[in-house]
């Protein structure tokens, strides 16, 4: 009798890795982590307000060395003159991504943010958990501490 094989799972993002990269390929994006990772790239404030929509290299000239490419973001209408102002920065922080000065210049678009989904900060521990948490505390002398702690060990009972 044969034995039987292990069936063994793999993850939906190594199925779907080659339909994820040529579709980010077609707008510019050598790696998708750019787009998936702007949070982190960007910082929380701007990220919040923008995304990449497509990075758009120049033609290479023979004998010429290659131009940085043009990062396109999409930013939502107010805050398009806040992060215009903030580009040095954010084309800092995507360069350090990449790990080379690939980027050399910022165009915006004004339009709705393609993700609406944002996730919605959590609520703080309960006050009553607080405050059973901080009566086990108290040999800790500084009150900021004591109620920090409090606020941690009450956070992580609820989880």
């Amino acid at each position: 009798m044969p034995k039987p094989r292990s069936i063994s799972a793999k993850p939906l993002s190594v199925l779907l890795s080659d339909v994820f990269s040529d579709a980010y390929a077609k707008q510019g994006f050598a790696a998708r982590e750019l787009v998936t990772r702007w949070s982190e790239i960007a910082g929380p404030e701007v990220a919040a307000h923008s995304e990449p929509m497509k990075i758009q290299w120049p033609r290479p000239v023979e004998g010429q060395p290659q131009e940085p490419a043009t990062l396109v973001l999409r930013v939502e209408g107010p805050m398009a003159l806040e992060i215009q102002h903030t580009s040095d920065v954010i084309l800092e922080r995507v360069n350090r991504f990449f790990g080379w000065s690939a980027v050399g210049r910022l165009a915006l678009r004004q339009a709705p943010l393609s993700r609406r989904n944002r996730p919605a900060a959590s609520a703080g521990p309960d006050p009553k958990a607080v405050a059973e948490v901080a009566e086990t505390l108290s040999s800790v002398e500084d009150e900021q501490l004591r109620s920090a702690l409090a606020r941690l060990g009450a956070s992580i009972k609820r989880n």
